[in-house]
């Protein structure tokens, strides 16, 4: 009797979930049909292999719904570390279908003895410090996270960057905008703060060697870096690395 065709469903919206497309689609080939699904923020998203939703599904519910009816076989959370939302959704609803699931946690920047950081719970904590340490801010915190340092950082000239331009003018007194996509090498991002005289970085806990650069490049220039750290993620098997989730597919498809 031939072996039915198991489904995997990755959660993605990064490089490492487009890397694990790719990979698993090379390594299962017919025996798993990978379906990934983006949040549809980024205009023209790069083409991945296998099948790809865009859009949400409608909270928790909607994706357990969307499990149950495509017969998903299990689930890989490979959503950026700040994605809470997402993950509590993919961890409820996997629980209520029954659904294998593990999540992709990024490995973490690690702070040396060079590093002057500071690190804060929320957005809002770091955009109420921020003028006290900063009259230049690089900010690389996303557009919905740079619109928390808008209201609660007065007196602040800001440099963000964004991915795309954005479609109205932001809601900063003064501020400019630079359009990068990663990744960023140290020299580079070294290059890019001395151009736009930051004096400091401001930027989420993503971790990762893709946008490590500007990590370094602070480093090197000694400039302060303002973390707001990851939120906690829901309980749940683990893995660091593109390989562990492989392995962990292979598991659960023999």
């Amino acid at each position: 009797m031939p072996q039915l065709k198991r489904k995997l469903l990755i959660l993605g919206g990064t490089k490492e979930a487009a890397s694990l497309a790719q990979q698993a689609v090379d390594k299962f080939g017919p025996q798993l049909e990978v379906i990934t699904s983006l949040a549809g923020r980024t205009k023209f998203p790069k083409p991945l292999p296998g099948e790809v939703h865009i859009g949400g599904f409608g909270g928790s519910q909607g994706l357990a719904d969307y499990i149950s009816h495509n017969s998903i076989d299990m689930l890989i959370d490979a959503t950026h570390p700040f994605a809470a939302q997402i993950s509590a959704h993919a961890a409820q609803a996997c629980t209520q279908t029954n659904t294998p699931r593990l999540t992709f946690c990024r490995p973490k920047w690690q702070q040396t003895e060079a590093d002057t950081w500071h690190r804060f719970k929320t957005f809002e904590e770091a955009a109420k410090a921020l003028p006290k340490l900063s009259k230049r801010p690089f900010l690389t915190v996303g557009k919905q996270g740079a619109e928390h340092f808008s209201t609660n950082s007065v007196g602040c000239y800001f440099i963000l960057r964004l991915l795309e331009e954005p479609a109205a003018p932001l809601p900063f007194k003064n501020y400019e905008v630079v359009i990068g996509k990663p990744p960023f090498s140290a020299e580079d991002e070294i290059v890019l703060f001395k151009k736009h005289q930051a004096d400091a970085l401001v930027t989420k806990e993503s971790g990762g060697k893709t946008t490590e650069g500007k990590i370094l490049a602070a480093r090197q220039l000694g400039l302060p870096v303002i973390v707001i750290e990851r939120p906690k993620m829901p309980d749940g098997e683990k893995v660091g690395s593109v390989e562990g989730c492989l392995a962990w597919a292979n598991q659960c498809n023999s």
